[in-house]
């Protein structure tokens, strides 16, 4: 597991989700929290923005095998 910071761009970017969407599965407890780097600065840790992928995938394709 990596411990490497990503900014929002490259959460964007890994999860194909909007900044809004994002903020808004964080406030509703479904997508990572963010770390806080000082300032106004955060980011995510990689590692869970990975788990969390690896999770929609996992839960599209159960999903799809009901179908």
């Amino acid at each position: 597991m990596s411990n490497s910071i990503l900014r929002l761009p490259a959460v964007m970017s890994r999860t194909g989700l909007s900044r809004s969407t994002i903020y808004l599965r964080v406030k509703q407890g479904n997508f990572p929290k963010p770390v806080a780097l000082g300032g106004r600065a955060t980011g995510w840790c990689e590692s869970e923005i990975d788990d969390w992928v690896d999770q929609q995938i996992e839960q599209s394709r159960k999903t799809s095998a009901t179908k």
